[in-house]
């Protein structure tokens, strides 16, 4: 059998109902796929038949099966791509209630926190990573906050994701403009002896150049490792200079890496942009489009308050948009126009955000909600549907990715990126519709085994790469720190609410010409 650790070999899997987009979606045919050194070498029936029979298997070019996996009564999907994902508040998870995103981005982000240990750092992203590949993920995109920037801090991180086997998209989140002018009314309202005490996403790195150091790390980090690939990460459009946003355009263009942002998450993100971006017409898209940013490279994540012209707008750029629809209803950002998205037809994909807002890494949460949210904002039925959601989780996610063609679909020459489900487990019985049974009723309880590149990560719902028993002994004690630290963050915001709230409750009061709101 191959090492864990590489993807070098024969993977045989027979006899397994296999998900194809393009093909019945409702009860796939059973089919055997065969993986040469972690690509789909081949995907239809009788391939186990004809080794058996030593019969001559062209793909197999001579070559012994290292290993087969029986998915007789399992399902084969592609792998999930969650396409919007912060590793940095991983420890966070089940800290917060509802709460609007405002005041949530001071109690759970890095700049509200003091500087983390290397262990801590580690830590969270294996623990992030091991979440999502035990619900079927494969891929994410990681914009992750290192604040204060530490080299060593972002080794940790890469080497974790190297570690674990998952395949990553990682992107160094900056901006250049402070928290507390990218708020509406904080610096109104919060007292001036107390505004030192706001932030948002990501803080100005002090004495950094920032277009040199991420276009640095691209080069230095670029052949890391064969699963992972590089982004750049502006926080967002409002808290980005003209000067920044420009020259990530060029590294993006020079580079050919694609571009993730937060947009319009909330009313407060879009009433800052009516306020300071007069140039605009009170509009990010003009903006990016200003700056060279509104192409198919770049994904916008959130883009729950776009008007409609700028949706078209989005649309004729082929910009893609990520939607993360669980995150947006716990930190009450409101609902996306998601059926406005797809009947402009654009490439939507789907996230699973942060650990402290959704609070779970699972797409099949996501693909529930975003099949079913668009009810809220049109009764007439119509998409998306159960296998859209399939689509926005796989095919769509690879696009942002700039992977389209080697991710999202189980088809030969593409990455053996795959999860098999169990069949059996009541949510499939009785085998109605794959899709729509995957989308509406399984919740990651059936994923039985994940394969990224080739190598199996999971098998039996057990990681295959990560003592996971030492590293919940390893959080554990790096909790007893957190904890403390959280504690703080709590009372200090504590002591700020009533200005926060002003400022929050004048943002609602304020007409911006739409509603992401259900009800009055």
């Amino acid at each position: 059998m191959p090492s864990s650790s590489s993807s070098q070999g024969i993977l045989l899997i027979r006899n397994g109902r296999v998900y194809d987009h393009d093909g019945n979606v409702d009860l796939p045919p059973v089919a055997d796929i065969l993986i040469v050194d972690g690509t789909i070498a081949a995907v239809r029936s009788g391939i186990a038949e004809a080794i058996e029979r030593k019969d001559t298997v062209a793909e197999l070019r001579g070559r012994p099966v290292d290993e087969t996996i029986d998915a007789t009564e399992k399902l084969v999907i592609p792998g999930f791509v969650n396409a919007h994902y912060h590793s940095h508040d991983v420890l966070l998870k089940g800290v917060f209630e509802t709460i609007p995103l405002e005041l949530w981005l001071l109690s759970a982000l890095p700049p509200a926190y003091p500087k983390r240990s290397t262990a801590e750092i580690r830590a969270r992203t294996l623990l992030g990573a091991i979440e999502c590949l035990r619900s079927g993920i494969t891929t994410v995109q990681d914009l992750a906050t290192i604040y204060p920037f530490d080299e060593e801090h972002l080794d940790a991180m890469l080497q974790a994701y190297e570690d674990v086997g998952i395949r990553c998209v990682f992107a160094l989140q900056i901006a250049d403009v402070p928290g507390l002018k990218s708020i509406p009314f904080w610096d109104e309202i919060v007292p001036a002896e107390q505004q030192a005490k706001l932030s948002g996403a990501v803080e100005p790195f002090a004495g950094i150049d920032l277009p040199t150091l991420v276009s640095g790390l691209v080069t230095k980090h670029r052949d890391r490792h064969p699963r992972l690939t590089w982004a750049l990460g502006p926080s967002s459009p409002e808290r980005c200079s003209v000067k920044l946003l420009e020259a990530l355009a060029d590294i993006a263009e020079t580079e050919k890496i694609p571009v993730y942002t937060h947009i319009y998450e909330s009313k407060a993100m879009t009433l800052i942009a009516r306020q300071s971006h007069a140039k605009d017409g009170g509009s990010l898209i003009n903006y990016l489009d200003r700056v060279g940013l509104l192409t198919p490279r770049t994904s916008l994540a959130h883009s729950v308050w776009m008007t409609p012209r700028e949706i078209s707008q989005i649309a004729g750029a082929g910009t893609n948009v990520v939607l993360n629809p669980v995150g947006n209803l716990k930190t009450r950002s409101g609902v996306a126009p998601i059926r406005n998205y797809v009947a402009e037809q654009v490439n939507v994909g789907l996230g699973c955000d942060n650990c402290s807002c959704s609070d779970a890494q699972n797409m099949f949460q996501s693909m529930k909600m975003f099949a079913s949210l668009a009810a809220i904002t049109d009764p007439e039925p119509g998409p998306p549907t159960a296998s859209d959601a399939m689509r926005a989780a796989t095919l769509a996610g690879a696009r942002t990715a700039g992977m389209d063609g080697k991710l999202g679909a189980l088809k030969p020459g593409m990455a053996a990126d795959l999860s098999i489900i169990d069949l059996t487990d009541p949510s499939f019985v009785p085998l109605n519709s794959a899709a729509r049974q995957v989308v509406f009723t399984e919740a990651g309880r059936g994923v039985e085994t994940v394969i990224v590149d080739g190598r199996v990560v999971v098998r039996d719902r057990k990681i295959t790469t990560i003592d996971e028993r030492a590293l919940r002994e390893e959080v554990a004690e790096l909790m007893k720190v957190l904890r403390k630290d959280i504690d703080a963050v709590v009372a200090r915001n504590a002591a700020m609410m009533p200005y926060l709230m002003e400022a929050h409750r004048r943002t609602w009061a304020t007409d911006i010409g739409l509603n992401r709101y259900v009800g009055g």
